[in-house]
């Protein structure tokens, strides 16, 4: 049932934003950097690909703190990334992040990238979710079209940045910790970053967004280009 109401929760927050942010101008995705392998992975999916809401669409924006560009900043408490870029920008995505009690926050680095990937779950999610222990790749597994695997000090952190088949839930906290995309989203910022790129996931209640979700739900928000 609270899955139910979040869920409903999400929509009715889009249809309220119909109103509010007439003047944005939204793009399809460009598909001309899929693979022919995410193409027809993406084209056999049996969940529903809900819309996602508009201030959690992929959208270059204004970015004012300091990370460098090519670095990530996860500001899990407005539900967003930002892939940062020359010039005082950034691209935003909105995301699933974990309950804060599952939430990871520091400065790590990409420490490896998988396209769909298998799904390992962890002793904790197989307790917790009654999953299974392995879940073969595939355009409904929950990790989605792209993994990219967060390492601290040499370490798996046992986070990761990846898809998702529950896009319904992008700008909601209800994960076990890892920070979801769309898989559109995935893989658009799988293709921009790298082994090595810097991650900065801020502590709860640290969010920093120039733009966060409740003045983007009143139009807040920059060029959506998704």
């Amino acid at each position: 049932m609270s899955s139910l109401k979040l869920t409903l929760g999400i929509l009715a927050a889009g249809l309220m934003l119909s109103g509010c942010m007439q003047g944005t101008t939204y793009e399809a995705t460009n598909t001309t950097a899929f693979k022919p392998h995410d193409k027809e992975l993406l084209s056999k999916i049996r969940y529903t690909n809900v819309p996602v809401a508009e201030p959690f669409r992929r959208a270059i924006v204004e970015y004012h703190r300091k990370e460098a560009p090519g670095s990530i900043l996860v500001d899990s408490d407005n539900h967003y990334l930002y892939y940062v870029l020359d010039g005082g920008k950034a691209i935003r995505y909105g995301i699933t992040v974990g309950e804060e009690a599952m939430a990871w926050s520091g400065i790590a680095k990409i420490g490896s990238m998988t396209e769909w990937p298998a799904w390992h779950p962890t002793k904790g999610e197989i307790e917790r979710l009654g999953v299974p222990s392995f879940v073969a790749p595939g355009p409904d597994n929950p990790m989605g079209s792209r993994a990219m695997y967060l390492y601290s000090g040499g370490k798996d952190t046992l986070f990761r940045i990846h898809g998702t088949n529950q896009p319904e839930y992008i700008g909601a906290s209800i994960s076990s910790g890892c920070i979801r995309m769309t898989n559109e989203d995935a893989i658009d910022l799988y293709n921009r970053v790298k082994i090595g790129t810097v991650v900065v996931v801020l502590e709860p209640h640290h969010g920093d967004s120039p733009f966060n979700s409740q003045m983007a739900l009143q139009g807040g928000g920059g060029s959506v280009f998704q």
